[in-house]
């Protein structure tokens, strides 16, 4: 039996993969692609990005059975002028984002950079993760994803934008890489998702309800609008990823469709996306750009003295810790994750921890 604490059960990270790769095998998901995404979305929790891993599975079979994620998709790309259009045909994000990293480390052995314009991507996630994949391969990796509609303003009348994630990975001389993720909006739609879920209240500066007034309920706020970081900051930013993630993605089809409502399970399907990678010796020697990394980073964690730590530090901390561990689920999703192995015949089994 699975070790229970306070915090809820753990269960080995390999198992859980194995539970959701089998989950994935029937919505008509090949064994290869429902491994890869189930590897993707496990790792997201034990990262920390707790709101994009299993409690996304859900949300993801749901998709699947609705026609809005492809699970077999027929990927292709042209390449022109050291940019690439890359079709992912309605793949889920967490299949076809390892073949674009692929692709991207691929292009970097005879190119300083590439600029990747994903169309037709499902839901990314934890858009760290994917650069951390490709950090992890040696390359600078920045990418975004548009979203429906989500970000407003106090008094507008409806969402006005989406809260287009980023996120960013650079490697490191003497550790794991540097991986920074975060959406346009105060918080993560995936938070007030999980209050919701669990019957909690949100803080007073996170989302505005129907009516465009700020509210403390994780329910009305979904029906809501999500407020954006730094006010007018955040929407700038969200701008700038609209335009990189969805005016350089869209095609005639496309702009003739109207915008998408985003599902209240939060997870979309065919958007657009971007992936830009660099080789970090293009500009320097790798021996100059280390020594660069070293000085700056060091400066940044002395000024912080024992509050100093650089993004991604937490992240692989935690997995190592979990890795031993195991992973904990809080009581609600690992119910949730229970009835849907129960509907799909997938029985959620507790696997002992040693």
């Amino acid at each position: 039996m699975a070790q229970h604490t306070a915090s809820g059960t753990h269960f080995r990270p390999a198992d859980l993969e194995s539970w959701t790769s089998a989950v994935f095998g029937r919505c008509g998901v090949p064994p290869a692609d429902a491994r890869t995404a189930a590897r993707l979305l496990v790792r997201s929790d034990l990262r920390g990005w707790r709101t994009h891993g299993m409690t996304r599975v859900a949300s993801y079979v749901q998709r699947l059975e609705s026609g809005d994620f492809n699970p077999r998709p027929k990927m292709q790309h042209t390449a022109r002028d050291g940019v690439i259009v890359f079709d992912a045909d309605g793949a889920m994000g967490h299949v076809a984002s390892p073949v674009v990293v692929a692709l991207g480390l691929e292009q970097l052995e005879h190119r300083a950079a590439v600029l990747v314009a994903v169309r037709g991507i499902g839901h990314l996630g934890a858009l760290g993760v994917h650069a951390l994949a490709a950090a992890e391969g040696g390359a600078f990796c920045m990418l975004g994803q548009h979203t429906p509609p989500l970000l407003a303003m106090p008094g507008f009348k409806r969402p006005a934008i989406g809260h287009n994630p980023l996120a960013f990975g650079c490697p490191m001389p003497d550790g794991g890489p540097l991986i920074f993720d975060m959406a346009c909006s105060v918080a993560a739609r995936g938070h007030i998702l999980l209050a919701a879920r669990e019957g909690r209240p949100i803080p007073g500066d996170w989302a505005l309800d129907e009516s465009g007034a700020p509210t403390t309920d994780a329910k009305r706020a979904l029906k809501g609008a999500l407020l954006p970081s730094g006010g007018h900051k955040g929407m700038g930013i969200a701008m700038m990823i609209e335009l990189l993630s969805g005016a350089f993605t869209a095609t005639a089809e496309s702009v003739s469709r109207p915008p998408t409502a985003m599902q209240e399970a939060g997870a979309v399907g065919r958007e657009g996306a971007f992936f830009w990678f660099v080789d970090p010796a293009t500009f320097a020697s790798r021996e100059v750009f280390e020594t660069y990394m070293r000085q700056w980073t060091g400066t940044y964690l002395d000024a912080g003295g024992d509050e100093g730590r650089l993004p991604g530090q937490r992240g692989a901390a935690l997995e190592r810790a979990a890795l031993e561990t195991g992973l904990d689920l809080a009581p609600a999703i690992e119910k949730e994750l229970q009835a849907l192995g129960e509907r799909l015949g997938v029985p959620f089994g507790l696997s002992p921890l040693t």
